[in-house]
């Protein structure tokens, strides 16, 4: 699919008369991430322009607001998507993980009035964002030993709460926005009931240290994995789009052993994989892990400014005991850092701390990089008013619930 990227145009302004918000190119969004200012706001891969062009079944728009967006002069973005309601001309506005803003600014009306304004106009019945700022963080060192049954993360104080995400949550309530996932922790997902995108994350801080640091960081069954996958023989490798199938096989063996489902293609992955590096070549790589020969385990990163992320892991059943994914993320974790990424994002946790739940296996592998649990402020939504739009939001929630 290609993005549909709206040329600059006029669209209704802010009250701050210093405050310009109209669509751009791509290049002139791209051009922000990478300055100085945007690149402190810590944008995610997709509020990248190419994730418009990962995503089938949308429309895209690239928006931008500042003292003079179409020079360039910005102060925040966004990549909406919109998905057609149908049999309707109305749309679902979608900003994942986005928009890309200070949320640090009080003043977060002279941005975010004109973005649902803009999308009101452009025919959207409902908006969801997913602000940045994170919510709560707990320490590995604190979790692990709490583990028991029936226990969640909600119910183990956190290591920190974050004020500003206190603060941009208490905002959106008063501005009518509704938390998608509720306000809990989830029942046993990656994140809140009605969260797109995973409310938990891990995440490894790598700013300020070695590669001895984060060997050090790593449990003591950790390193010894890495240790026995060393002695092994297991080759940790670079791949390229030849190997995205056999990535994709060893995907379904994953779900059928875990007990879930993506419901990706393997289309997806390699059209991912092409628009990411055409982008920016080396954004997302495929990482393998060969023993005699073989391929036994498959995990992508993707890296935007200063963060990486671990987005898919992939393993075979068998000789699972010479550790190629402990090898894997070993190798992904030292080449983030020697990247210069501030954060390792290991992408969704489940909130239970139950080791009887199947789920709980993944949290108990990632405790042991030492890194942080990270709750997010998750997604909220909105209807953008009138009784029309809001019986269009309710119908339209009623059709995703059905598919």
């Amino acid at each position: 699919m290609s993005a549909l990227l709206v040329p600059p145009s006029r669209v209704p302004q802010p009250r701050n008369p210093g405050m310009a918000l109209r669509t751009i190119t791509a290049e002139t969004y791209r051009a922000f991430l990478a300055s100085p200012a945007g690149a402190a706001l810590g944008a995610g891969f997709l509020q990248c322009p190419s994730w418009a062009d990962v995503k089938e079944g949308w429309r895209a728009q690239l928006l931008g607001w500042g003292p003079d967006p179409e020079a360039g002069q910005l102060t925040g973005v966004a990549l909406v998507l919109l998905r057609q309601f149908p049999g309707t001309r109305k749309y679902f506005a979608y900003l994942p993980e986005g928009p890309v803003a200070d949320w640090n600014d009080p003043d977060v009306d002279d941005w975010l009035g004109p973005l649902l304004e803009h999308l009101r106009r452009a025919g959207a019945f409902a908006v969801r964002i997913g602000p940045s700022p994170a919510y709560r963080r707990w320490d590995a060192a604190l979790l692990k030993p709490l583990a028991g049954p029936g226990r969640r993360l909600g119910d183990v104080l956190a290591s920190e709460v974050d004020p500003l995400g206190t603060a941009v949550a208490e905002r959106l309530r008063a501005r009518g926005w509704r938390r998608c996932g509720g306000e809990g922790t989830g029942a046993n997902g990656t994140g809140g009931d009605g969260d797109a995108q995973p409310r938990h994350v891990f995440q490894v801080p790598l700013a300020g240290r070695t590669p001895e640091d984060l060997w050090s960081g790593l449990n003591q069954e950790w390193r010894r994995n890495v240790r026995r996958a060393r002695k092994e023989g297991v080759e940790v490798v670079v791949g390229s789009a030849a190997e995205l199938p056999e990535f994709y096989r060893l995907l379904g063996i994953t779900e059928r052993r875990d007990g879930f489902r993506l419901g990706r293609s393997l289309a997806y992955y390699e059209r991912q994989y092409a628009v990411l590096n055409a982008e920016e070549p080396g954004r997302m790589k495929l990482y393998l892990a060969r023993h005699r020969g073989e391929i036994l385990a498959a995990h992508t990163m993707i890296t935007v400014g200063r963060r990486a992320w671990y987005q898919t892991g992939a393993s075979a059943d068998h000789r699972r005991e010479v550790r190629p994914s402990n090898a894997l993320q070993w190798r992904m974790l030292l080449d983030a850092h020697a990247l210069g990424a501030d954060v390792y994002d290991m992408r969704g946790v489940p909130s239970t701390l139950d080791p009887e739940e199947r789920t709980y296996g993944l949290l108990r592998w990632k405790l042991g990089t030492g890194g942080q649990v990270v709750e997010t402020l998750g997604e909220w939504e909105r209807a953008l008013g009138g009784s029309a739009n809001h019986a269009l939001h309710r119908a339209f929630q009623a059709y995703l619930n059905r598919r």
